[in-house]
């Protein structure tokens, strides 16, 4: 029995609203998407989708704090295999890219909350999705002996942010970047995360 299966049939309307208003925000963003559109593409009367949601930014809420790709990336990043620091980070980095890669809907929808609501719902994204960091902060706590004595949370904050960045560039630049930004990036970006950017005779 699949796991739709097992919903009841509120639940599952409720599914099918949110479906439809996140493929419908990702089209159009969240300011030109209207609650009637929401109904027709969720099979349902408008008065409907009120029974389940107060409004077009309830819905959103409830989006956002489901879908968001810091939920799904920090799970794959938590789960990555590796016996030593820096196979952890390369195996973690690389599913956290590829998860993007497989996902632009996630990015899409990153950027709706930043443009149009300015990152309000963060705070509340972040209550989320701390479970999920306390795991993958103990993966780099328990790598303490190899590491510098710095904050974990700020380890965690830099890899995201700086893999992240090696996404998005590519993302942004594609045809343009030249060979020399491409050959072997990743590695260069690991090789980065894990030992800076200074030679060993400046340290």
């Amino acid at each position: 029995m699949t796991e739709t299966n097992l919903l009841t049939k509120g639940e599952r309307t409720r599914q099918a609203i949110m479906d439809a208003a996140y493929d419908l925000f990702l089209e159009q963003g969240f300011h030109a998407t209207s609650m009637r559109q929401i109904a027709e593409r969720a099979g349902l009367a408008l008065g409907g989708l009120y029974n389940h949601f107060s409004g077009k930014d309830d819905l959103f809420t409830a989006i956002v704090l489901s879908r968001h790709p810091y939920k799904k990336i920090l799970q794959l990043v938590s789960a990555a295999p590796g016996n030593s620091v820096d196979e952890f980070i390369h195996n973690a980095a690389q599913a956290m890219v590829s998860e993007l890669e497989r996902r632009p809907d996630f990015v899409r929808l990153l950027f709706i909350e930043l443009i149009e609501f300015d990152g309000r719902h963060y705070p509340a994204i972040f209550e989320a999705v701390f479970p999920e960091v306390l795991p993958l902060i103990q993966r780099f706590t328990s790598a303490s002996d190899a590491l510098r004595p710095l904050p974990p949370q700020i380890l965690l904050r830099a890899f995201l942010g700086l893999f992240f960045s090696y996404y998005m560039t590519g993302l942004l630049l594609g045809d343009a970047l030249i060979p020399e930004m491409q050959a072997d990036a990743f590695d260069h970006f690991v090789d980065i995360f894990l030992h800076g950017i200074l030679s060993d005779e400046m340290k």
